[in-house]
């Protein structure tokens, strides 16, 4: 008598879009996510760390704009997931998927902490931009909608920033 096998495999994926392009974008939103998670730690940071006269409109403002990023890095994760694929969670693989630099470890003044969120924030939209042909090509609705949610947010939050710069 043949034994059962005791080993049950998940079903293949199969919602319309190819291995190909689900890894292809999924290793693009693993790039999205690395760069929101490094941009929230950098934010954290400097809402902790923030002196000045500007101190409390930036503390409350970081603590705004990084609990909207920690909100966001599920969302992402879980579209990754969704791929079929892992997601990436930890400080070594962020810090190779990034396109941004880690936090100073020396806080700088607020308007250098501004600076760097303003660069930051358009990094992570210019990430998000990038995968618009992938998601397209594949027609991924659900990536598509949400690199329009995180565009929206990332834009809107160097605009509010680099409003602080002007004289």
């Amino acid at each position: 008598m043949a034994k059962a096998s005791s080993k049950t495999s998940a079903p293949s994926i199969n919602i319309g879009i190819s291995e190909k392009d689900r890894a292809a974008i999924a290793q693009g939103l693993s790039r999205l996510l690395a760069d929101t998670y490094t941009l929230y730690l950098t934010t954290h940071n400097f809402h902790w760390n923030v002196t000045g006269p500007m101190f409390n409109t930036l503390h409350t403002m970081f603590m705004t704009q990084y609990t909207e990023l920690w909100n966001a890095v599920d969302p992402i994760a879980e579209r990754i997931r969704s791929l079929g694929h892992f997601a990436p969670g930890s400080y070594a693989q962020f810090g190779q998927l990034t396109s941004l630099p880690d936090a100073p470890a020396q806080p700088p003044k607020a308007t250098e902490m501004i600076r760097i969120l303003v660069q930051g924030h358009e990094a992570v939209a210019r990430t998000a931009r990038s995968l618009f042909p992938l998601a397209d090509k594949a027609s991924d609705e659900p990536t598509a909608d949400l690199l329009t949610q995180r565009l929206t947010v990332h834009e809107q939050a160097a605009w509010m920033l680099r409003s602080l710069l002007e004289d």
